[in-house]
């Protein structure tokens, strides 16, 4: 009963959703996205790479790219694919992936390709109609757009869609994968502390004050942290200042001054360090990346 509590605490908001056929143009490098990907390949081939290396693109199998996952995408001479794009929700705001930030390969049946097939067709519309380049799609006004329509759906179709997404993702939810997700149910002070951290990302926070919060020493707390979490308080704001950080970049016009103050960096410079640390790129590289293509007005 427990473990089937922690599940239906994700959920998860249909973004696009359709099947392509694509050629030597869809390359694309140092992709990060807000949102999952899912492709099913059925002809063609093509790869995902990435820090932990590269996975061939190949028919008959299922591929999950994670958000906030560093991939380069490309295909040689032609790739079909069924795809969905997706964003997460949680109740604890911690990403069901967030031990496995990397691209994952299954292999595909008869009913998966029936549910991206009914994914379609109760999703009419939901493809990309402006580019297959993320660059260009991947922006603010964008997914309001797209996420404006599913408040559009009849309540059968938001629970099927719901439903058909939930099935997919759980072919990637494998035991040794998420060796860490294996503990029992993250106690108040944790899940206080990591809602705290969520909405006053902009903001100064101490691990003393976090401490403080839960009426244990600062220590102790972060001991409790490291337990429920796998990451000590430090590194978990850091991860989530970096992640608001690379949405900000690939949807807004905003310089890195403006991004590094809106996700709780006192020094650009600082931020500019952590966020290469963390992503292998500088924000001015990145940014570099999107100049050209930059659709915000």
């Amino acid at each position: 009963m427990t473990k089937n509590k922690r599940l239906i605490k994700h959920s998860f908001q249909l973004l696009n959703v359709d099947y392509v056929k694509l050629g030597d143009k869809w390359n694309f490098r140092n992709v990060i996205s807000p949102y999952y990907r899912l492709y099913y390949i059925d002809a063609g081939e093509g790869s995902v790479s990435g820090p932990d290396g590269s996975i061939t693109l190949r028919p008959g199998y299922l591929y999950l790219i994670p958000s906030f996952t560093l991939c380069n995408l490309y295909c040689d001479h032609f790739l079909s694919q069924y795809f969905v794009q997706f964003f997460e929700d949680s109740v604890d705001s911690v990403s069901l992936f967030s031990n496995c930030r990397k691209s994952l390969e299954v292999k595909a049946n008869e009913n998966d390709v029936a549910n991206f097939k009914r994914l379609i067709a109760i999703n009419p519309g939901r493809g990309i109609n402006r580019s297959n380049d993320p660059l260009v799609y991947e922006k603010d006004v964008y997914y309001k757009e797209y996420t404006e329509l599913n408040n559009l759906q009849s309540i059968s179709a938001q629970y099927e869609t719901q439903g058909i997404i939930l099935q997919l993702i759980s072919k990637f939810l494998k035991p040794e994968l998420f060796i860490k997700d294996r503990s029992v149910v993250k106690p108040s002070t944790v899940m206080d502390a990591i809602g705290h951290i969520q909405i006053n990302i902009k903001t100064p926070l101490k691990i003393s004050q976090l401490a403080a919060r839960a009426n244990l020493s600062t220590d102790y707390f972060s001991r409790l942290f490291h337990r429920y979490t796998g990451q000590s308080p430090v590194n978990y704001i850091l991860q989530k200042r970096i992640e608001r950080a690379q949405y900000l970049i690939i949807t807004t016009k905003k310089q890195q001054e403006e991004i590094a103050e809106l996700t709780g960096f006192d020094n650009v410079h600082y931020f500019s360090r952590v966020f290469k640390k963390m992503t292998g790129l500088t924000p001015g590289a990145y940014r570099l990346q999107n100049k050209t293509l930059n659709l915000i007005d």
